[in-house]
């Protein structure tokens, strides 16, 4: 007779409304303890929501339902609320604050001392002691804003295991992660796990759930669809159950017509402006033709965003090389003047640096292309709902209105807010950084229909992505990069994931 499970937390008939939307709609979950319970589904399919109810962000009152923790209903009011019963959560949003050592952001609010004074020493010794627990390398007296943002990543998940927690709450924890500091995180959930913690995980990386998983249970449009055992699904029916029909292939169908060169990069050299004797870019050279999807591969660290930003005119002080754009040299020495030479560059933070949370819809896709939209030195308001509108409907933006604020859309709405934003310039050369990271498989099948699309009209893309399988999905030729220098640019018609990272990581291919 199989050993009866307890459950330590019940999810009953929750319902969470939004004006014009319904989050959530009468979900039902028991979650047992000591498991690692997968939840999977689409952007805007209530899995955030959920999360926040749980941890105290939406607090009871403003949502419908109950919820019981280890026997007891809870209603709980703050963060605060949550933490003291044992549920953390590791929120998809960085928390930390940047010019705080990681010390002080991982006891934040709980530092060793007395009368209101931190013991300094206790608060580096507890902090090096928990880090070192599990095995992250990270300085404890480092400022956060010197890390990166998979070491930020890192410093999240010891500030959510510096507390005694019995529900551990992960958010897509890895989207920033490197493969080897993903392969951390497994372990240490692997031994929460082995301590007694329950783990909620959620990604979009199906690999990583059929990794950990224990159970999964799929969301979609704020309801349960269904709840298995992780050794009765596969990844193909776990998609087809998050988007309600069948998705034989992640990758669209390519059939790519390659033209002319459209923009060549030749001997390309850049520093940070305060270190030009260590240049980060260092010498590359590449060609990217019409109608052409150029894939970047490489290591976190390797210099991939900092060369694309560079030629976008964003990133430091150019020590040498020239761009030539349709046979001409051109000088790019800032966004505006890599839209006027039509180029646009979709960020990889589509948070920090390429949409503004509070603003509108409208406010955000139009901001690149204001000019255009400006009659008699004043902005035409027809022509600017208009032209958001048409961009809205042609990337099936879910949201009321245009005039919706951006915060409040989902993750992959969000994205294509941001796309919309750069295809309202009307590039010739679209540069996308990590286009779908944080993004479901539905809208990610999406967002390669649409690369497919541009490029058929013309459009050349540069494609930066640490997905492997992105990558070969979808990519013509391949750049990959090793330390700041061209390791090498390889056709993809039999290449291997293995080829591309022996060069990533300072290989050669005979």
């Amino acid at each position: 007779m199989p050993e009866q499970k307890s459950i330590l937390l019940k999810i009953s008939n929750v319902t969470k409304h939004f004006p014009g939307t319904k989050a959530l709609d009468n979900v039902n979950l028991d979650v047992y303890e000591g498991e690692i319970h997968a939840i999977c589904g689409e952007n805007g399919a209530g899995k955030s929501t959920l999360m926040k109810i749980l941890s105290g962000v939406y607090p009871y009152g403003t949502y419908e339902g109950q919820i019981h923790f280890a026997g007891s209903e809870v209603k709980l009011a703050t963060v605060k609320d949550s933490e003291q019963i044992g549920i953390r959560i590791i929120f998809q949003e960085l928390t930390l604050v940047p010019n705080m050592t990681v010390a002080d952001n991982i006891l934040l609010g709980a530092e060793p001392g007395k009368r209101g004074i931190i013991n300094q020493n206790q608060l580096f010794s507890d902090t090096e002691r928990l880090l070192k627990d599990y095995n992250l390398d990270i300085p404890y007296n480092a400022k956060v804003s010197g890390l990166g943002i998979g070491q930020q990543q890192m410093v999240e998940i010891a500030k959510a295991l510096s507390g005694n927690a019995r529900l551990l709450i992960l958010d897509e924890p890895t989207s920033a992660l490197t493969i080897d500091e993903t392969n951390v995180l497994m372990d240490i959930i692997r031994d929460l796990k082995s301590r007694g913690v329950t783990c909620i995980y959620i990604s979009h990386k199906l690999d990583e759930v059929f990794e950990i998983a224990d159970r999964i249970t799929v969301l979609r449009d704020g309801q349960i669809v269904e709840t298995h055992p992780v050794e009765d699904l596969d990844q193909n029916k776990v998609i087809s159950l998050m988007v309600g029909r069948e998705i034989t292939n992640q990758y669209p169908p390519r059939k790519p017509n390659i033209g002319d060169v459209t923009l060549e990069v030749k001997n390309w050299t850049v520093a940070k402006h305060s270190q030009a004797a260590r240049p980060t870019v260092k010498d590359v050279s590449f060609k990217l033709h019409k109608g052409e999807i150029l894939g970047i591969s490489g290591l976190m660290g390797s210099g991939r965003t900092e060369l694309v930003q560079s030629i976008f005119g964003e990133f430091g002080k150019r020590l040498s090389g020239e761009l030539i754009l349709n046979g001409e040299p051109v000088t790019i020495g800032s966004a505006e003047d890599a839209i006027r030479h039509g180029l646009a560059l979709l960020t990889e933070d589509r948070k920090q640096t390429s949409l503004i949370l509070k603003h509108s819809i409208l406010a955000n896709a139009t901001i690149a292309s204001i000019q255009d939209l400006v009659r008699y030195n004043v902005i035409d308001p027809e022509k600017e709902l208009a032209v958001t509108y048409e961009y809205k409907d042609k990337l099936q933006i879910k949201a009321p209105t245009v005039h919706s604020i951006v915060n409040n859309l989902s993750g992959g709405n969000q994205q294509k807010v941001a796309i919309a934003k750069w295809l309202m310039t009307d590039p010739q050369v679209l540069i996308m950084d990590e286009p779908t990271r944080g993004i479901d498989v539905g809208t990610k099948y999406e967002v390669y229909k649409l690369m497919n699309e541009l490029t058929s009209q013309g459009v050349s893309i540069i494609m930066v992505s640490s997905e492997l399988p992105e990558i070969l999905g979808m990519s013509d030729r391949i750049l990959v990069m090793h330390e700041g220098t061209v390791a090498g640019i390889v056709e993809n018609d039999n290449v291997s994931s293995e080829e591309i990272m022996l060069l990533a990581t300072g290989g050669s291919l005979r």
